[in-house]
């Protein structure tokens, strides 16, 4: 058992989208429901907080050292003037907003929507935002949360939180397509719903469990590794650092019963690196 600590007390109500800068050496991260993006150095010091105006789900990093946001409304570029958008959802639905998502290997934004309110099974798509119009990688899903891809692209993992488990699909680069699922990891309900994922560079998936008060390391599908984070609504680890050796975490204060540290940001040294962090290709850089 590993034991994280306050990297900062940020008492977001929904902390998420946890991401490295590294053009701009901070972590960066939002509380979905206050409708902000969040920024501190790897000290904890400086806390900044953006108010973006509308909820955003989570965040990726452009070539260029920029930054956009997925928004119910489609891709906003965050680090410019009146947040622009670079892309748009087909249709837009308020009751199925943009939840978690991260750029690709190959440079496409892939991001999820979840279903909230009472959950409409199946309601949602994972999309694939790049070059030309956004495409539907999965169809049919509920609450899609964590994503991750191993170091040569070839494979990425996906949950649908209530499903309780992690699938994988062979994904071709460069097309920004995916395979027929595969189950890769099943988590027991008894510790907690599989939410936000990360990787490491021996292939090694951090997941964050919500209502679980941890984040769990599986090898190969079997676990390996459990980081104790002192508050229940654990939701989304991220590998930091210039060399990507501290792993920070996501809380949320939301329904957590007044919790000390809800929604604060937690930090671990794991003892492994993370796999490299894609950036968003050259489309991202304009917008409409």
């Amino acid at each position: 058992m590993i034991r994280s600590e306050v990297l900062v007390s940020a008492g977001a109500r929904l902390g998420e989208g946890p991401l490295w800068d590294q053009a701009n050496g901070d972590v960066v991260w939002v509380d979905i429901m206050a409708e902000q993006v969040l920024r501190t150095r790897l000290s904890g010091a400086d806390l900044r907080r953006s108010s973006i105006g509308e909820p955003v789900g989570s965040l990726a990093a452009t070539a260029d050292g920029g930054l956009v946001g997925a928004t119910p409304t489609g891709l906003r570029r965050l680090d410019r003037d009146g947040a622009p958008h670079v892309a748009r959802f087909p249709e837009c639905r308020a009751d199925l907003p943009a939840n978690d998502g991260k750029a690709a290997p190959g440079g496409r934004f892939v991001v999820g929507t979840m279903s909230v309110g009472e959950p409409e099974l199946g309601a949602g798509s994972l999309w694939a935002f790049g070059p030309g119009q956004p495409s539907v990688l999965v169809a049919g899903t509920t609450i899609s949360n964590g994503l991750a891809w191993s170091s040569d692209g070839s494979v990425m993992y996906f949950i649908d939180t209530p499903t309780q488990q992690v699938v994988a699909f062979d994904h071709d680069i460069e097309a920004g397509t995916v395979g027929s699922p595969r189950p890769h990891v099943v988590v027991d309900p008894v510790v907690g719903a599989p939410d936000g994922m990360c990787i490491d560079e021996e292939g090694g998936l951090w997941i964050a469990l919500w209502g679980g008060c941890a984040v769990h390391r599986y090898l190969d599908g079997v676990l390996d590794a459990v980081v104790e984070v002192p508050t229940p609504l654990v939701t989304c680890p991220a590998f930091v650092g210039d060399d990507l050796s501290l792993l920070v975490v996501t809380t949320a204060s939301l329904d957590a019963g007044g919790a000390d540290g809800a929604g604060d940001l937690y930090v671990v040294e794991p003892g492994v690196r993370g796999s490299p962090i894609p950036v968003l290709g050259t489309w991202a850089e304009t917008w409409d």
